[in-house]
């Protein structure tokens, strides 16, 4: 009785494949199903569609209609098939004509009365569609993903009734213009703010300029979650390539998306209590996770030896690939994972210890106790260990000048830090945390003197070869920021410093 064809596309992780809604009418009792490996949102598709038809005043037809999504292996989850279901039916009921389908993809979840609602993951999917050419019909509120991609190719759609006048040329929708996408710099609170440590700061700016990993460790109250609301600032704004990266993820998360946060860096703070799963992502459809959604940003762990030692392990390989995969019976997803790790840690359970035993209310067998919830080669990936000390002194001698004038303000260590990194894309194409072990030998070239004396550091503190290629890395930043050539020993001196966590262990266990 008819067959019609509407293209249409899954959602796998970062990944659109392509899907055929193929739609048969057929002779027989009045019966409709959907196969091709649906799961239970898109089998209740049926009665949506059905509904939507008929109270937006067309024909649905009686027939035996049967709806194919192909290919049959691949899984589909979410409402995003209703429009192209529906459109395939009217096309096989002729409608609408099935020219008219041959290179336009359709998306949106139909309400009963015809309405078309938001879909989640519609920017990778308008990437996927950009690249073959194709027009897509979008929910209207999907509008502002579409504004994202440069070259008109996407028609927003109210309701099924639109798209049909639309597709039939009687009411032709004009196109989603491009969007007037300017970089704004992030309002978020000034370095100037924090008054005193000055070690903190300066490991800050080191983690900013390289892309560096940071632990702050210190007692309550001493400035550690200041200092991490501050890293954003410090960043310089993303490139469009990693603008529209960070653009799919929250488009995926089904996270609201404001053109005004364009090219500025996620901060995800997620609590102490967090599973693993929320971390990393998962469930029985992989999603993405915290670590996910700090794409090219900063995730801040507070807290971080209160979080269950299995939670802060699964951060092992993404820290060291930038890629998280999740794998499970039904699905394997790979999601990017490139973040900035900036943690804070309590050193004592009591949380009074700053480094001198006498000033805890806990024994040191219990202190090493609690931070042995921090693994080895968990905090072996972290460049930075800071001390952040209480500092009376400065509450004696409170600053007075105006924070304007402050030579440690966050628009001055901004250009300091997007400096350093022009720097190194200059010279390596990427940032120093990146480098790769051929072109470390390559960047970072040591005299024989300045070897040994790293090597011997190193062995000194019974530290692992991963940590001799980043103190490398970190030195190197510390070398870009004075805008030296070659690594000298200072360098190398300043870079195994920050080995605040190591060192105190090493100190609790001689007590």
């Amino acid at each position: 009785m008819g067959f019609a064809v509407v293209i249409c596309r899954a959602q796998v992780g970062m990944d659109a494949p392509e899907v055929k809604v193929e739609v048969n009418l057929g002779r027989g009792l009045p019966a409709f199903q959907i196969i091709g490996m649906p799961e239970t949102t898109v089998r209740e598709a049926k009665d949506r569609v059905r509904t939507a038809i008929i109270n937006s005043g067309l024909e649905f037809p009686v027939a035996r209609i049967t709806v194919n999504l192909s290919p049959a292996e691949l899984p589909k989850h979410g409402a995003r098939f209703d429009l192209a279901i529906a459109l395939g039916i009217l096309a096989a009921n002729e409608a609408i004509p099935a020219s008219a389908l041959e290179q336009v993809e359709c998306y949106g979840e139909l309400a009963l009365d015809g309405a078309i609602r938001a879909v989640p993951g519609m920017l990778p999917t308008l990437l996927a569609a950009q690249k073959l050419q194709r027009n897509v019909l979008i929910p209207r509120h999907n509008q502002s993903e579409a504004a994202l991609i440069r070259a008109p190719m996407a028609f927003a759609v109210a309701d099924l009734n639109a798209a049909v006048l639309h597709l039939t040329k009687r009411t032709v929708l004009p196109t989603v213009e491009p969007a007037t996408l300017k970089a704004q710099l992030p309002l978020g609170p000034d370095m100037a703010d924090v008054q005193g440590q000055p070690l903190a700061k300066r490991a800050l700016l080191l983690a900013a300029a390289g892309g560096h990993h940071v632990l702050f460790v210190g007692p309550p109250g001493t400035g550690k979650t200041m200092l991490a609301k501050r890293m954003n600032g410090l960043m310089p704004p993303l490139n469009e390539e990693h603008a529209l990266e960070v653009a799919a993820i929250k488009s995926l998360s089904n996270q609201p998306f404001e053109l005004g946060q364009w090219r500025q860096r996620p901060y995800r703070s997620p609590h102490h209590s967090c599973s693993a799963a929320a971390l990393v992502g998962g469930g029985s459809i992989p999603r993405p996770g915290e670590i996910t959604l700090a794409h090219r940003g900063i995730l801040f762990l507070d807290e971080l030896a209160e979080m269950p030692r299995h939670v802060l392990d699964s951060l092992r390989e993404p820290l060291e690939s930038g890629r998280v995969h999740i794998s499970r019976a039904k699905q394997q997803t790979e999601y990017p994972a490139r973040f900035q790790l900036v943690c804070a840690l309590n050193p004592s359970p009591c949380g009074q210890f700053d480094g001198d035993i006498a000033s805890a209310r806990a024994t040191p067998d219990q202190i090493l106790k609690y931070l042995a919830r921090l693994s080895g080669p968990f905090l072996d990936r972290i460049d930075l260990q800071v001390e952040v000390p209480r500092q009376p002194e400065v509450l004696r001698h409170k600053q007075t000048q105006n924070p304007k004038l402050n030579s440690e303000t966050t628009a001055i260590l901004a250009q300091q830090v997007l400096s350093a990194r022009q720097l190194q894309y200059q010279r390596q194409g990427s940032l120093n945390t990146e480098l790769d072990v051929k072109q470390l030998q390559e960047v970072c070239v040591l005299s024989g003197e300045d070897h040994e004396f790293l090597v011997t550091a190193i062995e000194k503190l019974q530290l692992s070869h991963r940590a001799y290629h980043r103190t490398l890395r970190l030195a190197r930043t510390i070398a870009d920021l004075a805008g030296e050539q070659g690594i000298a020993r200072q360098h190398l001196a300043e870079a195994m410093s920050y080995r605040a966590l190591d060192t105190l262990l090493a100190r609790l266990k001689e007590l």
